[in-house]
C-alpha cells in the first residue's frame, strides 16, 4: 500500500538524518558521551513529535465514534417519529464511511421533518381561515408530533374539500345575492334587518358562509319571490276589475290607452 511506502520512506528520512548528525559530531569531535546525550535530545523530539501526532488521530477516532453513537440515538428518534423502520448500517464499513453514513441519513431525516411540520403549519393556516369562513370545526390533529404522510394526505384531502365547499357556496350566495337585490328593487323594500343588511352589502367576501347563513339566504329569496307573486297576482285582479269596469262605463279606448302604461 501507498502508506506503507511513505512510512518506510519517513523511518529512511529518520536513519538519513541521525547518520548525518552523527558525521558532523564525529567531525566537530564532539565527544562519545555529549553524542549519547545529543542523541537523547533527538529522539526525547522525535518521540514528543510522534506521540503528539498519534494522540491527535486518537482523539479524531474518539471524537467519529462519538459522532457515531450521538447519530445512531437521533436516527433512533427520527424514525419513530416519522414512522420508519430502524435504519441498517453497514457493519464492515470502516469507522470514517460509518460515521459520514449516519450523518448523512440523519440530515435527510432532519429535513423531512422539517417539511412535514412546515406542511401541517401550513395546512392549518389554511382550515383555521376556511373554517371562519364556513363556521365549520377545525381538522383534529395532534400538532405536536411529527404527522404521517397518511395525515398528511388526509388533511390535504380535509382542505381541498372545503375550499369546494367554500366556491360553493361561494357561487350560490353571489347567485342569490343578485336576485335578492332585484327583487328588493322591484318591490321598492328597504333592508330592515342585520342579516339583509349584511346579504346587500358590497364586501361579498366579509359574508359568514355557514350553512345556516346559506338556508336563511335561500329562505329570504323565496319569501321576496312570494311577496312578488302576491302583488302580481294583486295587480292581475285590479288590472281585471278595471278592465270590467271599463266594459260597464263604455270608456272610450284613447282613454284607456292613456291609463294603459301603469
Amino acid at each position: 500500500a501507498l502508506s506503507e511506502v511513505l512510512a518506510a520512506e519517513a523511518a529512511s528520512c529518520l536513519n538519513r538524518a541521525m547518520a548525518a548528525l552523527r558525521d558532523i559530531w564525529e567531525e566537530i569531535g564532539i565527544p562519545e558521551e555529549q553524542r549519547l546525550e545529543r542523541t537523547e535530545v533527538v529522539k526525547k523530539h522525535i518521540k514528543s513529535l510522534l506521540d503528539m501526532m498519534v494522540a491527535e488521530e486518537e482523539s479524531l477516532k474518539e471524537r467519529l465514534l462519538k459522532s457515531i453513537a450521538l447519530c445512531r440515538k437521533e436516527l433512533d428518534t427520527l424514525c419513530r417519529e416519522l414512522q420508519l423502520g430502524p435504519f441498517e448500517t453497514e457493519e464492515e464499513s470502516t469507522i470514517l464511511q460509518m460515521e459520514k453514513n449516519l450523518r448523512t441519513r440523519v440530515e435527510v431525516l432532519q429535513k423531512q421533518k422539517r417539511d412535514r411540520k412546515q406542511e401541517l403549519k401550513a395546512l392549518q393556516e389554511q382550515d383555521r381561515d376556511l373554517c371562519d369562513i364556513l363556521c365549520t370545526p377545525v381538522f383534529s390533529i395532534d400538532s405536536g408530533s411529527v404527522p404521517s404522510l397518511e395525515d398528511l394526505d388526509h388533511y390535504r384531502r380535509h382542505v381541498a374539500s372545503l375550499n369546494t365547499l367554500k366556491e360553493q357556496r361561494r357561487e350560490e350566495f353571489i347567485s342569490n345575492k343578485r336576485q335578492i337585490i332585484l327583487l328588493m328593487e322591484e318591490l321598492d323594500h328597504t333592508p330592515d334587518t342585520s342579516f339583509e343588511r349584511d346579504v346587500v352589502c358590497e364586501d361579498e367576501e366579509a359574508f359568514c358562509l355557514s350553512k345556516d347563513n346559506i338556508v336563511a339566504l335561500q329562505n329570504l329569496l323565496q319569501q321576496l319571490e312570494a311577496r312578488r307573486a302576491l302583488n302580481e297576482a294583486v295587480c292581475t285582479e285590479l288590472r281585471t276589475r278595471i278592465i270590467a269596469l271599463w266594459e260597464r262605463l263604455q270608456i272610450p279606448e284613447e282613454e284607456r290607452e292613456s291609463s294603459a302604461v301603469h
